[in-house]
């Protein structure tokens, strides 16, 4: 009977300890909901206020410009670390090359940092020197404020002149313009000893692709890099604007094959018309006849005769009139090709400063084909495209926007023509670049040994005269 009483106890205790347990955790499971809702509502603060540090500092004083969004309805998520520009307010144009990840969510130990503006040095980090010009000093970069590489431009200030006029000229000019083959101005940082322009990142220029790839480039991949440099100049020269130094090295080739216009140092706005200009202006190899001549009223006829000599760059894979330092000798190279003018083929040429016949001896025009010899098996178009480029008389130069309209560019799909400024022609369906025929960085790659980790990064530079 003690025996049944005790077993009874047992079973009482065990279930009130059972009873006893099941309060228990009912209570922690109440202290946990208690807690998480917590905890959702503190993070729902700090993304709150995560959120209004952020529109803040899109508010923020800065001397880029930023255009208005698309929408600006409030946004349904709240936006990924990562942005495909550096502004948090600007029109999308596709991937951006400042996006390592591709438009992909950041990795989960990066840290946002709201506190840090636009216009500021500390919202930059340098992580390596690409290359030093005259006047400045590039580097790779980042930004603190959302990781995007970037490309940063410090330009040296003397005390005793202060910030360079080709500085002030580059800012004012690209604040103002925004387009898919123009580099693009993030932001802009003065200091007591420089003035740091803030560029979205490119990998290579159009020198150093030639040089990846010698022997003259693929075609078809002419044809797509010619339509995006006709189109960023045809956007320039709508507003009034002169590059004045088009040459390999002041054109930026993304990932995708993307051609950005950039260096605007030089750049000169047309806001009065027939204004007089200097005739110390673009690489000597690129300078037209009229202002090797002297001539200090040009138009946008200057752009396109670089245009054009890079046009023949890129199918030989040499300069078109690599000459020396010496004007006279620049001159001689070009009379060689397309003849020595006079008043009957130029009206004119014989009133500007540098004008000495007696200099030259009479020669003829040559065919083109017979100087560069790939523009012979290439259809005629590919050569009627050039002699329209590089004509001596200015005013009988194609104009960029005439060009793009040229029979050469007709196997490119037709919508390309009609394209808004900010999107890239790699958006079109069909638009591509092949395969180049000779590529010296695959065969460095192939002639390493296996445990050598190619890194691309190795063949990627910027000089200091590229943005």
């Amino acid at each position: 009977m003690f025996g049944w009483m005790s077993r009874l106890g047992v079973r009482c205790l065990c279930r009130c300890s059972s009873f006893g347990e099941e309060e228990e955790e009912e209570e922690e499971g109440e202290e946990k909901g208690r807690r998480n809702e917590e905890e959702l509502d503190q993070e729902k603060e700090e993304q709150q206020e995560e959120m209004m540090t952020m529109e803040a500092s899109g508010r923020s004083r800065s001397t880029a410009s930023l255009p208005p969004s698309e929408s600006d309805g409030p946004p349904s998520r709240p936006p990924p670390h990562w942005f495909h520009t550096l502004q948090t307010r600007r029109v999308k144009r596709g991937r951006s090359n400042s996006d390592p990840l591709g438009g992909k969510d950041a990795e989960p130990d990066f840290q946002w940092r709201p506190g840090l503006q636009f216009g500021t040095a500390n919202s930059y980090l340098n992580l390596e020197k690409l290359g030093e010009g005259t006047y400045a000093i590039v580097y790779k970069g980042i930004s603190r404020i959302n990781g995007h590489l970037v490309a940063l431009k410090v330009i040296r200030m003397k005390t005793e002149e202060g910030v360079p006029f080709t500085a002030i000229r580059e800012a004012s000019l690209l604040k103002g313009l925004k387009h898919a083959n123009i580099v693009l101005l993030h932001d802009i940082i003065h200091e007591a000893e420089s003035l740091t322009f803030v560029f979205e990142y490119v990998q290579t220029d159009l020198s150093q692709y030639m040089t990846e790839h010698p022997g003259g480039l693929h075609s078809h991949n002419v044809r797509v890099f010619m339509f995006q440099m006709l189109r960023g100049l045809s956007y320039i020269h709508g507003r009034r604007i002169l590059h004045r130094d088009l040459k390999p090295q002041n054109l930026l080739i993304s990932y995708l094959g993307e051609l950005k216009l950039a260096d605007f140092g030089l750049a000169r706005s047309r806001s009065i018309p027939c204004q007089t200009f200097s005739s110390e202006v673009v690489t000597l190899w690129y300078r037209p006849p009229d202002v090797l001549l002297g001539s200090t009223h040009y138009s946008t006829a200057l752009d396109i005769w670089g245009a054009g000599c890079v046009f023949i760059e890129m199918l030989q894979g040499a300069p078109a009139f690599p000459g020396t330092d010496d004007v006279m000798e620049q001159l001689r190279k070009i009379w060689a090709v397309i003849g020595v003018p006079t008043e009957q083929s130029w009206p004119g040429v014989s009133l500007l400063p540098n004008y000495r016949p007696d200099l030259f001896s009479p020669s003829p025009p040559l065919q083109f084909q017979s100087v560069w010899k790939r523009l012979s098996t290439l259809p005629q178009k590919t050569e009627d495209l050039v002699e329209s480029m590089l004509l001596a008389p200015p005013r009988d130069r194609v104009s960029a926007l005439g060009g793009l309209q040229h029979p050469y560019f007709s196997s490119l799909p037709p919508s390309i023509m009609h394209l808004r400024d900010n999107v890239s022609v790699f958006k079109v369906p069909g638009v591509r670049l092949e395969e180049e025929v000779r590529d010296i960085s695959t065969a460095s790659r192939r002639s390493k040994p296996p445990l050598t980790k190619f890194c691309p990064g190795t063949l990627v530079r910027l000089r200091g005269d590229l943005l």
